[in-house]
């Protein structure tokens, strides 16, 4: 297609991992998203860093990334993230949430439940042609998700067993990423 133009609300910090090897999670997002032709921005929208209320028009699409934040929370940013989003929903614009941005997206209630669990409800959910949910990171590497793992343990966040069980269940049933990255691709550029 190409010619399209997509916006990153990035609300996390870059771990120090992920700015070496992709540049930040920015460079997550493209990697995975970008195809030949497509204009990419970024918008630090957890430090304040917003659109320009004239040109959110010009944007085919955003995605809203995970964070450390709580999706609930009243941040100055949230709230005007969740105003921000109210005004894409009436323009009917294209819009991935990515957990935390899954959260922020608050369940339409003609919205289509897309994969549920009993550990976290909703997994995924669908509204219309616009607005897409979920709840994992369909964006994270094996790489990626090795060194989580690995700065939780260092950090005391989880007991050693814990990791070894997540690294060795990540061996053995790797994501499929090539069917997440269709899936959001299809659904953010309209081919869905």
């Amino acid at each position: 297609m190409g010619g399209q133009k997509f916006a990153v609300l990035l609300c996390a910090e870059d771990s120090d991992y992920v700015k070496k090897m992709y540049g930040g999670y920015f460079g997550v997002f493209v990697r995975m998203l970008e195809e030949e032709g497509e204009i990419w921005d970024m918008f630090r929208v957890s430090n304040g860093e917003f659109p320009e209320d004239e040109k959110v028009g010009e944007y085919d699409g955003f995605v809203i990334t995970g964070s450390c934040n709580d999706a609930h929370g009243n941040d100055l940013w949230i709230c005007k993230l969740m105003n921000l989003l109210k005004k894409l929903d009436e323009m009917k614009k294209k819009v991935l949430g990515i957990c935390f941005g899954h959260q922020v997206l608050e369940l339409p209630p003609k919205a289509e439940v897309m994969a549920w669990s009993n550990k976290t409800g909703i997994e995924m959910f669908r509204y219309g042609d616009h607005i897409m949910g979920i709840q994992g990171h369909p964006e994270y590497t094996k790489d990626i998700l090795l060194n989580l793992i690995d700065r939780l343990l260092h950090r005391d966040l989880i007991q050693e067993s814990f990791a070894e069980e997540a690294k060795s269940k990540l061996e053995a049933n790797e994501p499929d990423k090539e069917a997440w990255k269709k899936l959001c691709i299809g659904f953010l550029k309209g081919r869905l």
